[in-house]
């Protein structure tokens, strides 16, 4: 078996129960949502998908009363950005984020920008990745800013945002917040109704520990109704009308959804709530703590970002004094079968941001709840191995 420390691409292994509730249904239901009859099968799906919904609502403690109308269903967070951010956006509008976002988020954005003349300000968060509340402040009231979107927590370097100051400034100035929960949907609490969101944007396949393909929204209602829908098609409701819907969730779920995804992505959630976010979330940072013990003790690995676990999760991008990260990470797969994630880790702003752009980025180690502390030293092991060994050029 591999050593996976990549788990802020997608958390591996799963729950068990994931992968068996995936293959339950495709074996011994199958059916199609809301496209059959009163069968048991049918019936089955439709109950799947809308347990499903409320699980996540009452999760994120979704608006009037964790109405799971208000959850919709997408593919990935990427999806679930270009919904929330293509259909709300209109020409002049102008939109704030932060210099640690994700392409995304980064991506729909300059391309608004480019067609549509929309104004984006990007707030330029401090060395650790952090944006200060003060900087924030200061950008609303110099402007009147139509939208704010940014990410809770960095997918390179782990540090997580004051989600709860930035909410209130926002709720204060009357601007809608949108968050990337990315990082953090599963692992640390957020809740939708409290902090005032405008939208939260979430995936099924990190810390909800479901399935990859699965993702989705969880609406403010208000905010719901100003966001156009860009998918338009079958929905297996009022199917007399030749236009899209614009009922909730139906507006936004043209198609056939990934049932077998949605089934393990349930799994997941009462698996996930059975075990304890806040117990998963500890371990996580008993083991990160572990491993920045570790590199600390070696003088040629260097961090960027936050040196200590405070503020942060279990994510780490190195960079080696005299050594080339992304051999130093071919090489921990090839002596040590040990999986990590060199490059800009889709986030080139965010590595401009931590200083590490010119360097093509970072090695990103990134700890999960089903590793164990014999693999955060078997890691810690290879890479003082490999650097005091390193490979040697071919001539």
């Amino acid at each position: 078996m591999p050593i996976y420390l990549n788990n802020a691409a997608t958390t591996w292994p799963k729950p068990q129960v994931v992968p068996e509730a995936m293959y339950d249904f495709l074996v011994n239901s199958g059916a199609n949502l809301a496209r059959g009859t009163t069968a048991k099968r049918d019936l089955g799906t439709m109950d799947l998908v809308l347990n499903c919904r409320e699980l996540l609502a009452e999760f994120f403690h979704g608006y009037e009363d964790a109405d799971p109308r208000y959850v919709t269903f997408t593919s990935n967070i990427t999806e679930s950005l270009n919904v929330v951010l293509k259909g709300f956006l209109k020409p002049g509008m102008r939109v704030l984020t932060s210099s640690m976002e994700h392409n995304a988020s980064m991506r729909p954005l300059r391309r608004l920008e480019q067609q549509l003349g929309v104004e984006i300000r990007v707030l330029q968060c401090d060395s650790e990745g952090v944006l200060p509340l003060d900087v924030l402040g200061e950008a609303l009231t110099e402007k009147k800013y139509d939208l704010m979107v940014m990410t809770h927590a960095s997918n390179v370097c782990g540090t997580i945002q004051d989600i709860e100051g930035i909410a209130r400034l926002c709720r204060s100035a009357g601007v809608p917040l949108v968050i990337d929960s990315a990082q953090t949907a599963g692992v640390l609490p957020i809740h939708v109704t409290d902090l005032g969101l405008a939208a939260l944007c979430f995936t099924g396949h990190k810390g909800l520990m479901g399935p990859q393909g699965t993702g989705g929204i969880v609406w403010n209602p208000d905010f719901a109704e100003k966001v156009d829908w860009f998918i338009e098609g079958g929905t297996g409701s009022f199917s007399h009308l030749e236009y899209q819907p614009d009922c909730m969730p139906d507006k936004f779920e043209a198609g056939t959804p990934n049932l077998p995804g949605i089934a393990g992505l349930r799994a997941a959630l009462q698996w996930l709530i059975k075990e304890g976010p806040a117990k998963i979330h500890a371990r996580e940072i008993e083991l990160g703590a572990r491993f920045l013990e570790g590199i600390n003790k070696n003088p040629s690995i260097l961090l960027a970002g936050k040196k200590t676990m405070e503020g942060r999760l279990p994510v780490f991008p190195l960079n080696f004094e005299g050594h080339d990260h992304a051999i130093i990470a071919a090489e921990l797969v090839d002596r040590a079968g040990i999986e990590t994630r060199p490059g800009l880790h889709c986030a080139p702003i965010a590595h401009k941001t931590l200083g590490t752009e010119a360097m093509g980025g970072a090695l990103r180690v990134s700890v999960g709840y089903f590793n164990t502390e014999e693999e955060i030293d078997s890691c810690l092991t290879a890479l003082n191995s490999i650097l005091s060994h390193p490979v040697k050029a071919k001539a």
